[in-house]
């Protein structure tokens, strides 16, 4: 429910609406005494999608903010969708690239867009 509000970056659209996350997408593990494991893949439209790490980034920003208990996040493409996933997979799950990331205003500008709850 938290992920599914998230717009594309160059839609109308959100997230769900475009079939790039979905609940089948998402899994939660409990790794210790409420503490849990989340697990996002998801779909970028098309293979070689140039916003495919600022969705990672977005649904990582609106997950950190959201969640209501202990966890850790690992966000991922799902595997074969894109051109260089691992690359993504790499910067999105790096916590001092994220902080840099959101360090530039422009980028936070448009993550914080994307993120925001609609009215």
């Amino acid at each position: 429910d938290i992920i599914r509000t998230i717009r594309d970056p160059e839609k109308p659209n959100t997230l769900e609406e475009l079939e790039v996350v979905t609940e089948s997408c998402v899994e939660v593990h409990e790794i210790g005494e409420d503490e849990y494991l989340v697990t996002i893949r998801f779909t970028p439209t098309v293979p070689h999608c140039s916003l495919a790490t600022l969705i990672g980034l977005c649904l990582r920003i609106k997950l950190q903010r959201c969640l209501p208990f202990r966890h850790k996040l690992e966000i991922y493409i799902s595997e074969g969708t894109h051109s260089t996933e691992e690359d993504i997979n790499k910067q999105i799950n790096d916590k001092e690239r994220v902080a840099a990331a959101m360090e530039n205003p422009n980028l936070r500008e448009i993550v914080e867009q994307c993120v925001a709850e609609p009215d």
